[in-house]
């Protein structure tokens, strides 16, 4: 739901350089960088995107838009993984790690 929000104000209109979905030739240059340095971009912001494409979001919602995008325009990069839960303090690998 990411791109549907902030994402979407930029590279579905393609203000400000953003590449468009879809746009092959547009993307062809940053998929060679591989989705470890694209989502490093979203995240800390390149050019003039700013961090986070914005807002306020996690991780693993900016490398679902990076995957998104990306595969919209030529890549076949794995949906990421959601991270794990964190422990709570009752449980046993938690009151272990103390």
């Amino acid at each position: 739901q990411v791109f549907q929000g902030q994402c979407a104000a930029c590279h579905a209109s393609g203000a400000a350089g953003a590449p468009k979905p879809g746009d092959t030739a547009a993307w062809a240059a940053r998929l060679k960088s591989g989705f470890d340095a694209l989502v490093t971009s979203a995240i800390k912001g390149k050019g003039a995107m700013p961090p986070q494409s914005g807002g306020e979001f996690t991780d693993f919602e900016i490398a679902r838009a990076v995957v998104f995008m990306a595969n919209q325009s030529g890549a076949k990069f794995d949906e990421p993984k959601p991270p794990a839960p964190a422990a709570s303090a009752g449980t046993p690998a938690a009151s272990a790690a103390k």
